[in-house]
């Protein structure tokens, strides 16, 4: 029996393209075998024709209907009145759903270095959904990034995100080892440094963070994975 075709969550096209964005360097720096560079470079450059999303964000899509309740492609509920009464919390750019959360009245947008993960400049339990995207590997001490979110969040609101995950090891962090960046391999910027490479124990820093309540969301496994906690 084939396999289901994939359908993008975000608009619910089922035409896709493929490129990949991985350079040696980085592949080099994180001992990727070619297995993982497969499907990491689907993660971050499979995309759907019709609206841009990589799976990436199309699991980050998925783990935003979870926690909303909705069946509905992405912007279709975002397009609906329920959605205009939320608070959204969106630190950096969450791929590309940013360009559909961005209009809702509730939307809140945080941007490095502007607003620090550390130290966010918002109330307690003011946020329906705090949502990012492969930031939190760019952050120092990412649990207490995370008791940030949780903080901020109302009580019953969610945090969801990705992370990059290599599924087959565990998470370590980069400290004293050579730098490695993300994004444009030609501009080693602060806020591409990575402090923590993802491994299949990523969900534990959302318990150390204080959540009880955690959701795994996958697309085309291992490619791209999400993650939903509740506060």
């Amino acid at each position: 029996m084939d396999a289901p075709k994939l359908s993008c969550i975000v608009c619910g096209s089922k035409e896709f393209r493929f490129k990949a964005v991985l350079w040696d360097e980085l592949v080099d720096d994180w001992q990727i075998s070619s297995e993982e560079r497969h499907y990491i470079d689907r993660q971050q450059g499979e995309q759907c024709v019709s609206c841009g999303s990589n799976l990436r964000s199309i699991a980050l899509a998925d783990a935003v209907r979870n926690v909303v309740s909705s069946d509905d492609m992405l912007t279709g509920y975002l397009s609906s009145p329920p959605a205009h009464e939320l608070k959204i919390l969106e630190i950096n750019e969450a791929g590309s759903l940013h360009s559909w959360l961005k209009p809702l009245p509730g939307h809140v947008f945080a941007e490095y270095p502007e607003v620090d993960m550390h130290a966010l400049p918002y109330d307690a339990d003011c946020f329906d959904i705090v949502i990012h995207s492969d930031t939190l590997e760019h952050v120092e001490n990412p649990v207490h990034a995370l008791t940030e979110c949780r903080r901020v969040l109302k009580r019953g609101g969610a945090l969801c995100f990705t992370v990059p995950i290599i599924v087959g090891r565990m998470s370590r962090t980069r400290c004293g080892i050579k730098p490695s960046y993300h994004g444009d391999p030609t501009k080693n910027a602060s806020d591409y440094l990575v402090h923590t490479e993802y491994g299949a124990d990523a969900w534990t820093q959302l318990v150390q963070a204080g959540f009880s309540q955690i959701r795994i969301f996958t697309v085309e496994y291992p490619s791209a994975i999400a993650f939903a906690a509740i506060a």
